[in-house]
């Protein structure tokens, strides 16, 4: 059973069936599986992204510098932060936002003793505003912070139940990895669940990061207390 994980959410899963925006229903899922955490004392982290709302890599153009679009990625991820907090808070999960971004006005500023406090007093913290500089994906912004708060995995929540060893929308024979080495993660191309420079940093780190579909009912549980979900990058 880990004691304080790293929950990464993309903002793909917060639009739920919409095509974007923010699905309620699905925060209030979310808050659901996380009670099934909670109960065993465990602390969450979640890293949010913004996917639903911007992303700075399609924004950027011949018009639009690429530091801009990814500030509006990180604009976006702080809107998602704001109104997963109040679900969870409706639904009986006791949550704060915090933004690496500054935005006084509108959450409070991220700093590692105010997250450490919201976490010892049992809170989930939602981090918004990724690393809070241009070119880094939220998936590397959720293994710093996981190594920054000492979490002892990241979990990170797709649409896919896993890695497998070919692509399995192309190839029937396609088998689903329990495991997998940071290293060959790192140097298979056709893995993609998971940004490079992430795996990299888990890797350099020894952090251990599962890989595993949100929508299971209860995946999130199972991953915490250890179980064989999805494929742990190890």
């Amino acid at each position: 059973m880990y004691k304080r994980v790293l929950l990464k959410l993309s903002g793909e899963q917060l639009q739920g069936e919409h095509n974007g925006g923010f699905d309620t229903n699905r925060a209030k899922w979310i808050a659901d599986e996380l009670k099934k955490v909670l109960v065993n004392d465990t602390q969450v982290v979640v890293m949010v992204g913004g996917g639903n709302y911007a992303r700075g890599a399609q924004l950027a153009n011949e018009f639009v510098q690429r530091v801009t679009a990814d500030n509006i990625g990180m604009l976006a991820t702080l809107m998602n932060a704001l109104a997963l907090s109040d679900v969870f808070n409706s639904e009986g999960v006791d949550a704060r936002a915090l933004s690496n971004i500054k935005a006084d006005q509108l959450v409070d500023q991220f700093t590692n003793r105010r997250a450490l406090s919201h976490l010892n007093k049992n809170r989930v913290i939602i981090v918004a505003g990724g690393i809070g500089r241009p070119f880094l994906t939220t998936d590397t912004a959720a293994l710093s912070l996981a190594l920054e708060l000492e979490c002892d995995v990241v979990i990170k929540t797709t649409k896919v139940d896993g890695i497998y060893d070919k692509d399995p929308n192309i190839h029937s024979d396609a088998t689903k990895l329990d495991s997998i080495s940071h290293h060959d993660a790192l140097r298979d191309e056709k893995i993609a669940v998971m940004d490079k420079a992430a795996l990299g940093l888990a890797m350099e780190q020894k952090k251990p990061v599962v890989i595993c579909d949100l929508l299971t009912e209860g995946n999130i549980a199972r991953a915490v207390a250890g179980e064989n979900v999805g494929t742990t990058v190890r």
